[in-house]
């Protein structure tokens, strides 16, 4: 296989994967993930945490990353949210910036590595703790070693050359060979978050006008992720679903509505969900859905999820069972 991605549009930098709509949970694959991103601007509901989720449960792991999350225990709303098919396996906490494992109930025996680290950006993160930077959590379950990041970079359009040097100083930091120079990689990374990426060269109005007519994919090229991406500074090797969903920033809290403050920022891809498999003659991935959820709107962005399977390939020295 050339790619470390399956369905793989190919393009240099981040790899564009086609999305194969069904999914035979525990049939075809070995473990699937559910992987979701959200900045919350600092509000919290019960009831938005569990349309997060959903109702679907057909999922081995459950990745929840969080941002601007506000000074709840949002831990315990999340344990209640998943209580019937799902425990909290591990977390890792920085102010505001949260990332959580959740995996199926009593089946904590198949974890057998569990580590998390953090990297942090810039000063103390303001009035309701926006904090910079990325929390990580590094787990084996099946005999797979994951690691998932989640992160919120640098703000403003205008921050690109920050953004690529917090995402190359987070990859660098977290996990470091420094702690364990005998660490084997990860079979898979995952990040998630709010990357501050922005479409970039375009006034509000024509975005608007283009998403208004559900053509928001001619914007890719436009993206400052991609963008710098396929210049070589930043996630080398990385996968991507079809950006096919609307750009999840910035809403007006309590609707579906762009931004009308005297700002009016350009719509972006801000939230993202990116993945990079080790190497592809062990583990195969497919990528089941990437869509944004659109009836949360408590913050100015809307959520990402994400449903990514892996397959342990048959001649492998993995042990998946």
């Amino acid at each position: 296989m050339d790619s470390v991605c399956s369905n793989v549009i190919a393009r240099e930098g981040i790899q564009t994967v086609a999305v194969e709509n069904h999914c035979n949970f525990s049939r075809n694959s070995d473990l699937c993930i559910c992987v979701v991103t959200w900045n919350m601007n600092g509000q919290v509901s019960y009831e938005d945490l569990v349309e997060l989720i959903g109702s679907n449960r057909k999922f081995d792991l459950l990745i929840v990353g969080l941002q601007e999350v506000p000074r709840n225990n949002i831990a315990r709303l999340l344990k209640r949210a998943v209580a019937e098919t799902h425990d909290l396996f591990a977390k890792a906490i920085m102010q505001s910036l949260q990332l959580f494992v959740f995996g199926p109930r009593n089946s904590e025996p198949l974890v057998k590595e569990l580590k998390v680290d953090k990297y942090s950006v810039g000063g103390f993160g303001g009035l309701i703790g926006r904090k910079k930077g990325a929390v990580a959590i590094r787990v084996n379950y099946k005999g797979i070693t994951m690691v998932f990041i989640s992160c919120h970079l640098s703000a403003h359009a205008r921050n690109v050359e920050e953004r690529n040097s917090e995402c190359r100083h987070i990859l660098h930091s977290l996990f470091s060979k420094n702690q364990n120079p005998y660490a084997e990689p990860a079979h898979i990374t995952v990040w998630l978050g709010d990357l501050n990426y922005r479409i970039q060269g375009l006034n509000t109005h024509p975005v608007r006008n283009i998403i208004h007519k559900d053509l928001q994919k001619l914007l890719t090229s436009k993206d400052q992720l991609l963008q710098e991406a396929e210049r070589g500074q930043i996630f080398n090797g990385y996968c991507e679903g079809s950006l096919t969903f609307k750009p999840t920033y910035k809403y007006n809290i309590g609707s579906s509505d762009y931004d009308t403050s005297y700002k009016v920022r350009v719509p972006s891809w801000t939230d993202r969900i990116l993945f990079k498999i080790d190497d592809p003659d062990k583990i195969n991935a497919a990528l089941h859905s990437y869509e944004s959820i659109d009836d949360i709107y408590s913050s100015d962005h809307k959520p990402v999820k994400a449903h990514l399977c892996l397959t342990v390939n048959k001649h492998s020295s993995i042990t998946s069972r």
